[in-house]
């Protein structure tokens, strides 16, 4: 079966940096589309990031800027570069796939996510 596997997450003080990864088996990357999404406490899940099976990178507008997404296929394995990271980033990040979606923006949508990952806690604080 589909395993997306989180790794990267931390502490990390104000304006640091982190880079979260999630390797994928039994899935081509390539072959979907795939997103971050992220919860904070006491909060719903929201999403984050998509790459498009084409390549497109569609993000949310309170982490542009500071946080790429991007994938490496010969890992079969996707990213999220944050910096300029700020306490109201902490959360915990999950990352999702829907295999075989060749659009934009269904994988903005948590219901449409066929595939999710553990995730991984993310804590930015001084």
């Amino acid at each position: 079966q589909v395993q997306l596997v989180e790794s990267g997450g931390g502490s990390v003080q104000p304006g640091g940096s982190l880079r979260l990864s999630c390797t994928a088996s039994k899935f081509t990357i390539t072959g979907g589309c795939m997103a971050w999404f992220r919860q904070a406490p006491g909060k719903q899940r929201e999403w984050v990031s998509s790459i498009t099976s084409g390549g497109s990178t569609p993000t949310v507008d309170s982490v542009k800027g500071r946080f790429t997404i991007s994938r490496d296929s010969s890992k079969n394995t996707l990213y999220l570069q944050m910096n300029s990271l700020k306490s109201e980033d902490t959360a915990m990040y999950y990352c999702g796939a829907i295999a075989g979606y060749g659009g934009t923006w269904g994988c903005s949508s948590e219901s449409n996510i066929n595939y999710w990952g553990q995730g991984t806690q993310v804590t930015v604080s001084s």
